[in-house]
């Protein structure tokens, strides 16, 4: 459609936007009206070149999302390891989290846990990771995946209705153009009028619950919500007696605290919550504690913290306005962090800071995060092996072994929750560095408390074999994927990889381009 057919009504400007104050709700905070459209799209429009012609200079920004060379201190789009702090980009990276094969041990997470690249990257990312498996005509993974990573979801549910969240991962792969498809315009835009919308399920039912109705919202808080579509915890729904993953779900019930999760999962609701008793999205293999694997929260962090709580949204810091094509005004689709935007993001509001404090600051958050994940990442892998060594003790035990055992076993369940949520979380702590080192400090406490229990089980009889350096009692596991475990020499390598069952030899079906091989 040429730019011609495009009309354009201006809505009445808002009256002048007021200060935004700390301690402001972002329901309070005005926002001046946008331009509604008339595109003459379909309402059901989901390619994302079809708004190219009509919208080009925010087009030109949504593409500067191919760069995936860009990284700052504890980020970027650079696609490494993120368990490997041995080698250089783009391989590995100096912040690394060694141990993130040996608490995920059992998990599809073990197998690759790479850097995201930009959302352009989202679907062929998903599709080509060794965690989708690609060697079998039956993916581990239900289509519920797609609900993050493409435009499609709309036109799959009219189509399946709920039969959709039980199809296989791999039942749609070809019908897929990962360039066109991949996240863009219609995951947050009505075609037609280009107002914010929401088009994940998951997060439309979760706001009901809570008794929001994001059709009423105000667009301030909407210009957070369409990032809460994916930048969230979630878990899939298998029903109370397990099978299959199906329907996405968001444990926001009780609250947006790992407390609150961690309590949400311990007894759940079949009719609402799709499962009963603790949930747990596997097993670890070597210590037999069930876990949780917490999805990037970066809403959950964020929308109580210091920018969350004052009012302003995802989309201010991370979709500045910027002048482009000499003189006009749009809101950048560049999603990136915004330490490449410090102007834009930052300092329209600390007006009296500079760049280089701005950056500074992050940083420094950061850094004090990241030195306590490290901890709570070490004594997580201790307290799994603490667990493991009690286990398998065969000398003399504590008479209640058993209750030691067990509450030695849901610390540890515990203390790897907390220390997941704020791993998975993607700002190193800078949405909420309050909550962020609070969290920590409860898994490193739990984990500790889950060391001490599995020893007084012992009667002390592991504790020498828990004592040093964690890196000397469970060394990390560098290498692992879904073909190194169809070698027993590869299990044999590492004593957590022997508790993993040998897989049967076989070749990927699917290349990283999506294009069937065999």
């Amino acid at each position: 459609m040429s730019k011609s057919r495009l009309l354009v009504v201006f809505a009445l400007v808002a009256l002048v936007a007021m200060l935004v104050a700390v301690g402001c709700t972002s329901s309070n905070v005005p926002t001046t009206a946008g331009p509604v459209y008339n595109t003459g799209l379909a309402a059901d429009e989901y390619r994302n070149d079809a708004f190219k012609e009509l919208f080009p200079l925010h087009w030109e920004s949504y593409m500067r999302n191919n760069d995936d060379t860009q990284m700052t201190v504890f980020g970027g789009s650079v696609p490494h390891r993120k368990n490997d702090g041995v080698n250089p980009l783009p391989k590995g990276y100096t912040y690394a989290q060694p141990y993130l094969k040996n608490l995920w041990l059992g998990l599809p997470f073990m197998y690759e846990y790479d850097r995201a690249r930009g959302h352009t990257y989202a679907l062929q990312d998903m599709l080509r990771i060794d965690r989708v498996d690609s060697y079998n005509e039956k993916a581990n993974f239900g289509a519920a995946c797609y609900s993050c990573k493409t435009t499609t979801i709309p036109k799959y549910l009219e189509k399946y209705g709920d039969d959709f969240w039980a199809m296989d991962i791999h039942e749609l792969r070809e019908e897929h153009d990962l360039g066109m498809h991949t996240i863009g315009c219609s995951n947050c835009h009505d075609p037609q009028t280009m107002e914010l919308v929401i088009t994940q399920v998951a997060l439309d039912e979760a706001l009901l619950r809570l008794g929001i109705d994001w059709r009423e919202a105000p667009k301030n808080d909407m210009r957070s919500y369409v990032c809460a579509q994916c930048h969230i915890e979630y878990y899939f729904q298998r029903g109370a007696q397990g099978g299959a993953q199906l329907k996405p779900h968001f444990p926001w019930d009780q609250g947006f605290d790992p407390q609150d999760m961690y309590e949400f999962f311990a007894d759940g609701t079949p009719e609402i919550d799709g499962f009963s008793g603790q949930y747990a999205d596997w097993t670890h293999p070597v210590s037999g504690v069930p876990l949780i694997k917490i999805q990037h929260p970066e809403f959950e962090m964020w929308q109580d913290g210091p920018h969350g709580s004052a009012g302003v949204s995802c989309s201010d810091c991370h979709m500045p306005y910027v002048r482009v094509d000499g003189k006009k005004k749009i809101s950048s689709h560049h999603w990136r962090s915004p330490l490449f935007t410090v102007e834009q993001s930052c300092l329209q509001c600390h007006g009296d800071k500079d760049a280089g404090w701005a950056k500074d600051r992050v940083v420094y958050s950061q850094q004090k995060t990241w030195d306590q994940l490290m901890v709570a990442q070490n004594e997580s892998v201790r307290a799994h092996e603490a667990v493991r060594l009690a286990r398998e003790f065969e000398g003399e035990k504590r008479a209640n072994f058993d209750e030691l055992l067990a509450e030695a076993v849901e610390l540890t369940r515990k203390g790897q929750l907390f220390w997941d949520y704020v791993s998975a979380e993607n700002s190193a702590g800078f949405h909420n560095p309050a909550k962020a080192l609070e969290t920590l400090s409860i898994s490193i406490q739990d984990s500790m408390r889950a060391v001490e229990l599995a020893k007084r089980a012992t009667n002390y009889g592991i504790a020498p074999q828990l004592e040093g350096d964690i890196k000397d009692i469970v060394p990390p596991i560098l290498e692992h994927s879904r073909k190194l475990q169809q070698s027993q020499a590869h299990l044999d390598s590492h004593q957590w990889l022997q508790y993993l069952p040998l897989l049967p030899e076989a070749e990927r079906l699917w290349d990283d381009e999506n294009n069937r091989i065999r």
